[in-house]
């Protein structure tokens, strides 16, 4: 008898194969499955014993009651339909307690999914730049970790290096999330549950893994562990 396939979700976006390689650069048994608005159903979905929130468009404020804060979005970078479904993903993920790993875009709208809000635009908010230089190259800068933190317990480091690419950042704090990691001009980096036990995993973070240049970090290795690991269970 054929050992059953772990499937891990993957949701679309631009980049979509970057983090499918990724799974599958140390995990090639696992099959990876595209997620996407007004393609996949609920049972696409409950199939998965994981599922990965990829980076991507900006969020659109109105999903967080904040609809005059279009203005500092890109507005070419906005899918509507693309927050819908990964909101309603969310619910489904925690109805079902399926493992969570959220990167970048992931990290914001599962914020907004608590009840969380952003910052539509981080340097008009008076921090630091933390998108993408003019070469579309990233950034790396300095992260502080929580050593408290279930993050903490995952990359054993209180202190690090990561990759940035990103103008939207999470503001207030959804319900049930604490921060785990901070950038040295205060952005959260890094979102995790408050709850002990029985929880799902689930972990937020702002920076890129599947793209970081030195893949042995334990910033990206051991996320990529962390979540496999949960997969499992």
């Amino acid at each position: 008898m054929l050992e059953e396939k772990l499937v891990i979700g993957v949701t679309d976006c631009s980049k979509y194969e970057r983090y499918r390689d990724w799974i599958l650069a140390q995990h090639p048994s696992v099959e990876v499955k595209q997620l996407k608005a007004g393609v996949s159903t609920s049972d696409d979905i409950r199939n998965c014993k994981g599922i990965v929130l990829t980076g991507g468009e900006d969020v659109h404020p109105r999903f967080y009651n904040r609809p005059e804060l279009y203005e500092y979005c890109y507005k070419d970078d906005v899918s509507e339909e693309r927050d819908d479904f990964e909101l309603n993903l969310l619910k489904q993920v925690e109805a079902e307690g399926i493992p969570l790993l959220g990167i970048c875009r992931g990290l914001q709208i599962a914020n907004v999914y608590f009840g969380g809000t952003l910052i539509p635009d981080i340097p008009s908010w008076g921090k630091f730049n933390h998108s993408k230089f003019p070469d579309n190259s990233d950034r790396y800068h300095a992260v502080q970790v929580d050593p408290n933190s279930a993050l903490h317990k995952i990359v054993l480091q209180a202190e690090g290096e990561i990759n940035s690419n990103h103008h939207q950042s999470a503001d207030r704090i959804g319900n049930g999330l604490v921060v785990a990691a901070l950038s040295s001009d205060g952005v959260v980096e890094a979102l995790e549950k408050t709850g002990k036990g029985n929880d799902s995993f689930l972990c937020l973070v702002q920076w890129h893994p599947e793209r970081m240049k030195d893949q042995q970090s334990n910033f990206a290795k051991n996320l990529r562990d962390a979540f496999y690991k949960a997969c499992l269970r």
